[in-house]
């Protein structure tokens, strides 16, 4: 377990609330500032491991098992699949679709008539949409067939999966290896498929993956 994980884990839960990082410490009854990026490290640098104290009321105040916090950690998936929430309809179409006009706006989000929709557990994220994997380009990690949930307002880090939509259509699902002020560096599940580069620019929006039905 890394430090890294723990706090990236606690982004996760904000995000699913539909909260910031600062709106999970104020619910949770902690001082706004508690899980700021400042306080993620020691004076003198070394990493800090978020207390006992403030994860307890953190999953006191969002109804989240320590489980399903742990599962938070581990990477494997950011919902359990047996969410305390009830089920709520989301966009879904294949990713071969997305870099066609007419299904995102101009801010990244799902819109207009040609979505399909399914049922799956609460996404704090309202404009969530589902993503349908076709092809083995992104095997072993999403195989045909699979289902991807994709939150446009969860915190991206370097290491996470994400959908990528380029300013000329194009659409892939991959992991975002660096991310700088001028450039983008993704590399592929598949490494049988080449890794991409491109300048920030050339980048219309990059969404995180929160879930998968594997």
């Amino acid at each position: 377990m890394k430090h890294e994980d723990i706090w990236r884990a606690i982004d996760t839960l904000a995000a699913e609330n539909g909260l910031s990082a600062s709106g999970l410490a104020k619910r949770a009854g902690l001082d706004a500032t508690t899980f700021n990026p400042s306080k993620r490290c020691m004076p003198d640098g070394r990493p800090r491991w978020p207390s006992t104290e403030s994860l307890a009321k953190v999953l006191h105040a969002t109804g989240a098992t320590l489980e399903a916090f742990s599962t938070l950690v581990s990477g494997a998936r950011a919902l359990s699949s047996a969410s305390r929430h009830p089920g709520r309809r989301i966009p879904l179409i294949g990713l071969a679709q997305a870099g066609s006009d007419g299904f995102f706006d101009d801010g990244g989000y799902p819109v207009g008539g040609g979505w399909d929709e399914v049922s799956l557990p609460e996404v704090g994220d309202l404009n969530a949409y589902a993503l349908e994997v076709s092809g083995d380009s992104m095997e072993p990690v999403f195989r045909d067939g699979d289902m991807v949930i994709v939150s446009p307002n969860a915190p991206i880090r370097r290491g996470d999966r994400v959908v990528v939509r380029t300013v000329h259509g194009e659409v892939m699902a991959k992991q975002l290896a660096r991310r700088s002020a001028r450039r983008v560096e993704l590399r592929s599940f598949n490494p049988a498929h080449p890794d991409y580069s491109f300048d920030l620019s050339d980048v219309a929006w990059i969404h995180r993956i929160i879930w998968a039905s594997q």
